[in-house]
């Protein structure tokens, strides 16, 4: 589930634990046997240079052995992958392996090794439940400072949604560890009871002994969906709510006493609840579940947590549940959930290369959260406040329900044909001679097509718009690619 939150967290490369006052029986020469040493050489392609790709990387990660042969680990720990090897602690030999599947959104990811030997003499971990609070448990991994599979100990102090900052925008359940952090083991498994309850992924830079686990709760939900061989995502619900614990508040909406819910206050456009649920819809119960005045249901005995958990365990096409106070009746509300790819601008990408279009030296991308740091790393934002703008309340204020993407003059490759441009540099791309541009593509096709000698690129909120020669044009985008290494 998508939210916003400013609450800043550092994905470990490695990931390691260190706590000794819990104790936690567990049979460590068998779990070992289950342990993966990952190492990873990448190699990211550059948003704002989108020709060019950043420099090879080498790190190393940890990953376990869990059903069919397959290893599981932490999607950051080979994003970008141009090459993997794994190794098992009682192994000489690196074992090349390939990507089977991948899920940025939670991260997660499934790795396979391609040579049977790898497995010789293995274990496969089993998947337990989530823990109590304050039960003790080991996390298993391969810490920096050696090559040997470490164990260290600690306590289960916390269970809650929060941000995955693999793709910066995903929340879902985590469960947070009291223990000392050092770089280390980023995919290891945390064992309870000879069981996996959780894999090591990030830490907060605020705080010491904060560390958080993703829950085999989300681990099962990931492996659930690759069963069909392909990696959908999560769905979203699309709305936004504010708690009722305001009692006037409650009484000038004739909310009956004691009947505790959240309010309904924005329908985003293309997500799940779009068409069913209304503005100003009090919600009382999902599937079941009771939500309370501030907005959350029971997880189990330790936990209340955001009522949109519950949206978290769905797949595309199942029904989801709302009792609903409306107009004065308690009434029940059903759809279907589905994902809205609409977020997916705000995630950090990886994997894959970022298309763009040049029109006279002039660079034009679609809207994403990598441009956006690429460019304010450049430097070169003067008069970008549209670009802010518009990337932080594309979906807030519903621009996502009446186009798909919005097209950005980001950056300029300087040459004679371009040389009045700069005014619009940082804006929205709003038309090309009077046709509207929705996406990337639309402005490929608009040029492609277009019979006219001039190009007319109308922008956002600015009334003179920026004329451009074919002609000219074409003669300077051959010597810019030259001059500018594009080709």
């Amino acid at each position: 589930m998508v939210k916003i939150l400013r609450f800043h967290l550092v994905i470990l490369a490695f990931f390691f634990y260190a706590h000794l006052h819990a104790e936690e029986k567990t049979d460590f020469d068998s779990v070992r046997k289950s342990v993966v040493q990952i190492k990873v050489y990448s190699q990211a392609f550059s948003a704002y240079t989108p020709w060019t790709t950043d420099g090879v990387r080498a790190s190393s990660g940890t990953g376990f052995l869990i059903g069919n042969k397959r290893i599981l680990t932490n999607a950051h720990v080979i994003s970008n992958a141009k090459f993997i090897q794994v190794q098992r602690y009682n192994q000489t030999e690196w074992y090349r392996v390939k990507v089977l599947h991948v899920a940025h959104d939670c991260d997660l990811a499934v790795l396979e090794a391609e040579d049977p030997e790898f497995y010789k003499d293995s274990k496969e971990l089993t998947l337990g439940e989530i823990p109590e609070l304050n039960s003790p448990l080991i996390v298993v991994g391969y810490p920096i400072g050696g090559n040997k599979v470490s164990v260290t100990r600690g306590i289960v102090s916390r269970k809650e949604q929060s941000k995955y900052e693999h793709s910066s925008v995903d929340s879902h359940l985590v469960l947070q560890v009291d223990a000392a952090i050092n770089p280390g083991n980023s995919g290891g498994p945390a064992i309870q009871n000879d069981k996996v309850v959780g894999v090591a992924f990030q830490v907060a830079t605020k705080g010491e002994n904060i560390g958080y686990l993703i829950p085999t709760k989300v681990i099962r939900h990931f492996l659930k969906d690759i069963e069909d061989g392909k990696y959908d995502g999560y769905v979203e619900l699309g709305i936004g709510t504010f708690n009722s614990f305001n009692a006037s508040l409650r009484k000038s909406k004739g909310i009956p006493e004691g009947m505790e819910g959240v309010f309904v206050t924005r329908i985003l456009p293309h997500g799940s609840a779009d068409g069913y649920l209304k503005e100003g819809d009090y919600l009382t119960e999902v599937d079941g579940l009771a939500i309370g005045r501030n907005g959350t249901i029971t997880l189990d005995k330790d936990a209340r947590v955001d009522f949109t958990e519950t949206i978290d365990d769905k797949y595309s096409g199942e029904p989801i549940r709302f009792r609903v106070f409306r107009d004065g009746k308690l009434i029940t509300v059903e759809f279907k959930a589905k994902r809205m790819p609409d977020f997916d601008f705000m995630r950090n990408r990886y994997d894959l290369s970022f298309d763009y279009s040049m029109i006279g030296g002039l660079l034009f991308q679609e809207m994403s959260r990598d441009l956006l740091g690429a460019w304010s790393r450049s430097g070169n934002t003067s008069g970008g406040s549209q670009f802010l703008y518009r990337y932080d309340y594309f979906i807030e204020d519903g621009f996502n329900g009446t186009k798909k993407a919005d097209v950005v003059l980001y950056r300029k490759l300087a040459h004679p044909v371009n040389a009045s441009a700069d005014f619009y540099l940082n804006l929205v791309l709003e038309s090309v001679n009077g046709e509207k541009v929705d996406s990337l593509a639309d402005l490929k096709r608009i040029v492609s097509d277009s019979k006219s000698r001039f190009l007319k690129l109308k922008f956002l909120d600015v009334e003179l718009p920026l004329i451009l020669d074919r002609e000219e044009v074409g003669k300077a985008d051959a010597q810019i690619r030259s001059t500018y290494g594009l080709e």
